[in-house]
């Protein structure tokens, strides 16, 4: 599944100062108390559910560090640059001068393009560490939400990256609604609700409208999303973005019945589910490029229908996983979809 601290080849979500309310360390106590960091008005305290766990904060945070690239520009799309330590992300996420909130880029400081750690985020004097399971925070790497707690930093959590219950299993809302919960979180956290609405407002619309010009019954094609492996393929599963991408865009997920997020499958099960279309995950230090000539040379696959046909194409991985993005992925795919049925 990703893991975008650093992905690799075989695979390419908030911390306050807490005082009076129980739920952690009193970070102001350690770094000084900022003026702009002070409840104003009426509006704090104010408390969201996240990944199951109530948390209450009584003023926004002001030293947020990110993990990766989907999660930092939720909080750009919000217009909460000015409440950021900085980002961690690799540095093959494209070229990010020409995304909408390139302005945030700008004034936000890149702190790694490596792994995201403890260390990092002590030095960077943050307050908050928004990023998700194998978004950032991992048992194996002594990266999680309790270990930060541990030294007075808490951390809000991805809601695609949401554990089910089930093991490690992730997902526990349909992929879109977890991009609105966080921006509704995100929101009220931090006193830009307003904001926050809009957004969501003008995301369902453009879902909308690619969703009444996707096909439509016995013209959706199956569609299987490739992100990355040889011997078994990293895959979507029915909570992650691509799921709704896929079907709002008008294809039938042929992974729909897993229950989890990022997830890895035998060949066998995409052999016997025969996608008439591949989408291919760009990211990582395989290109897509690469990953299309493997797809086409693989014997087990070669009577497949996408790769028979050539019907493979391409998104970004920003586009596929939790982020702002989505929305115009879901009308970029449409039309790929239109385009390969006509």
């Amino acid at each position: 599944m990703p893991n975008p601290a650093r992905p690799t080849a075989l695979a390419l979500a908030l911390v306050l100062a807490f005082a009076v309310t129980g739920c952690g360390a009193d970070i102001s106590s350690q770094q000084g108390k900022e003026d702009d960091a002070r409840p104003s008005g009426g509006h704090y305290p104010v408390t969201v559910e996240n990944c199951g766990e109530k948390r209450t904060f009584d003023r926004a945070p002001q030293r947020v560090v990110t993990n990766d690239v989907g999660i930092t520009e939720i909080m750009f799309a919000l217009g909460l640059a000015d409440h950021m330590a900085g980002y961690v992300m690799p540095d093959d996420k494209g070229d990010l001068t020409a995304v909408p909130w390139k302005d945030g880029y700008r004034k936000t400081k890149w702190l790694s393009k490596e792994r995201i750690n403890k260390e990092l985020v002590l030095d960077a004097r943050a307050d908050l560490v928004f990023a998700g399971w194998n978004y950032g925070f991992s048992e194996g790497e002594g990266f999680t939400p309790d270990a930060l707690r541990k030294v007075g930093i808490d951390s809000y959590l991805l809601s695609e990256s949401c554990r089910n219950g089930q093991g490690k299993a992730r997902g526990v809302m349909a992929p879109l609604d977890a991009l609105y919960t966080d921006l509704r979180n995100l929101g009220k956290v931090f006193d830009v609700e307003d904001r926050a609405e809009t957004l969501i407002t003008s995301f369902r619309a453009q879902v909308a409208e690619a969703q009444a010009k996707a096909p439509k019954g016995a013209d959706r094609p199956r569609v299987f999303l490739y992100d990355s492996g040889e011997d078994k393929p990293l895959t979507s599963g029915a909570y992650a973005g691509p799921h709704d991408i896929i079907t709002k865009a008008g294809g039938d997920h042929v992974m729909k019945d897993l229950q989890d997020s990022w997830t890895t499958v035998g060949w066998e099960t995409v052999v016997a589910r025969d996608p008439e279309v591949i989408v291919i995950n760009d990211y990582g230090d395989t290109t897509a490029e690469q990953k299309r000539r493997f797809l086409k040379s693989y014997q087990p696959l070669a009577n497949v229908s996408a790769v028979k046909n050539d019907r493979i194409v391409v998104l970004d991985y920003v586009d596929l996983v939790e982020s702002p993005r989505n929305p115009a992925a879901i009308a970029s795919l449409a039309a790929d979809l239109r385009s390969l049925a006509s």
